[in-house]
């Protein structure tokens, strides 16, 4: 049985995310990548920020509807 391309697992611990909206007040735009670095509550995880230097820009608590994951590499669909 083959899974359906839409449908997505939980996000978790160390995924690598785009961020889907403008937060203005955080200094963070849309598509901006993060890591998730924290899982706070079902559906809710901490994603640090980074500059291209690995410095943290910031470190926020976000829903994933406000997140996309982001894939390397093709993952075989069975």
């Amino acid at each position: 049985m083959k899974k359906n391309l839409t449908s997505e697992a939980p996000l978790k611990l160390l995924d690598v995310v785009a961020l889907l909206k403008d937060m203005p007040n955080d200094k963070l735009i849309k598509g901006q990548v993060g890591t998730i670095v924290e899982t706070l509550d079902p559906g809710v995880y901490e994603v640090e920020f980074a500059d291209k230097h690995g410095r943290t820009i910031t470190s926020i608590p976000l829903t994933a509807d406000n997140l996309m994951l982001l894939h390397f590499e093709i993952e075989m669909i069975v």
